[in-house]
């Protein structure tokens, strides 16, 4: 059975194109197309898509408000299209924390058409397979307390018992794909701003969502969040997000480390990523061998998968997060399956994991 999807942009140009390149892939049938919010929110009940692409900026009712009643009244898994701009970055990190599954962005340039319906035929097939759950955001108000995670202080002494041999963590490295952004706004939040170690996010997306993307976390965190530059130095209570576009590296000071960002050589290989959680992860093993730990969230493929193994061999602490949890089960699975996950969490535990490792 194809993949059936509705689209919803208030382009007719961009309807007709979208239909067109989506059907060239014979797992794909486009069932009906809507001109705004409104029209796609009267069809999607008699319709019943698997997948909805919802571009971000439309008129009458704009890509985040339909996103919104999509997620409150039938969730189901959405792709949102996203204007290359400062501005259209920032309201695709918005649609993200609202439960979109994952974005892709339109041409900026000519020539670069062919990526993004490449790009989008991908993230269709895996929205299809992806797990989705009501987002917290958006589910009713409780007046239950959340349960506060232990301070650091007061759970290193199990943490070092339970690693014996293995020296302070200095460094998380967090990787996750397709639901990452969603998955990291639950976890970066809820980490003390006093960490006694550093945070490197590799989270896979296009250039240019990067940097929003560690803004809007930066934002809900008390720990300080910055999109790297090259040179930044690992530190307690600063969590790193890696541009994309780059792969990054870690290097050893007299004292300290710091991070290497190299933009590679040429185009990303097909299959392959940058930043690469498997690149992060072997350098972080490689530099700071037993001190490193390795958390793989949600996401289609195999990244990061070697890169765990690789902390696990150093003696590093290693987190998968649980099937129940993930929107798509690939990344983790893989790196469960090659013995690279000491503990496998749901995604509501990895945050006070973290807390009484380091």
């Amino acid at each position: 059975m194809p993949i059936r999807v509705l689209v919803v942009d208030d382009s007719s140009l961009m309807r007709r194109l979208i239909t067109r390149f989506l059907e060239e892939d014979g797992s794909i049938k486009v069932i009906d197309t809507a001109a705004d919010g409104e029209e796609a929110l009267r069809k999607i009940p008699r319709l019943c898509p698997d997948v909805v692409t919802l571009d971000v900026e439309m008129p009458v009712l704009d890509g985040l408000a339909t996103l919104s009643r999509i997620m409150r009244s039938f969730p189901l898994p959405v792709v949102m299209i996203s204007a290359h701009t400062t501005e259209g970055a920032r309201a695709t990190m918005q649609a993200l924390a609202l439960g979109a599954v994952d974005f892709v962005a339109k041409p900026a340039r000519p020539g670069e058409t062919e990526t993004m319906v490449a790009d989008l035929k991908f993230k269709v097939r895996a929205a299809a397979q992806a797990t989705l759950r009501r987002h917290p955001a958006l589910l009713p108000r409780t007046t239950a307390k959340p349960e506060p995670l232990k301070a650091a202080g007061e759970s290193r002494a199990t943490a070092a018992d339970s690693r014996t041999g293995r020296g302070k963590i200095e460094v998380v490295v967090i990787g996750s794909s397709t639901g990452g952004p969603a998955a990291l706004q639950q976890i970066i939040p809820a980490l003390p701003g006093d960490l006694p170690a550093g945070l490197v996010i590799v989270q896979h997306m296009p250039p240019g969502f990067s940097g929003p993307m560690a803004e809007h976390l930066d934002r809900k965190s008390k720990l300080k969040v910055k999109h790297a530059v090259n040179g930044d130095r690992i530190g307690p209570g600063l969590a790193l997000v890696a541009p994309a576009g780059y792969d990054l590296t870690f290097r050893k000071g007299p004292g300290w480390w710091t991070v290497n960002l190299d933009p590679g050589q040429g185009p990303v290989p097909p299959g392959g990523f940058r930043p690469s959680v498997d690149t992060v992860m072997n350098s972080a093993a490689e530099v700071f061998r037993s001190q490193a730990m390795g958390v793989l969230l949600t996401g289609m493929g195999k990244d990061g998968a070697r890169g765990m193994l690789a902390i696990k061999k150093q003696s590093g602490p290693t987190v998968a997060e649980a099937e129940s949890t993930c929107v798509v089960f690939g990344m983790p699975r893989a790196a469960i399956e090659a013995g690279g996950a000491d503990k496998v969490l749901p995604l509501h535990e990895i945050a006070g994991e973290i807390v009484r490792t380091v």
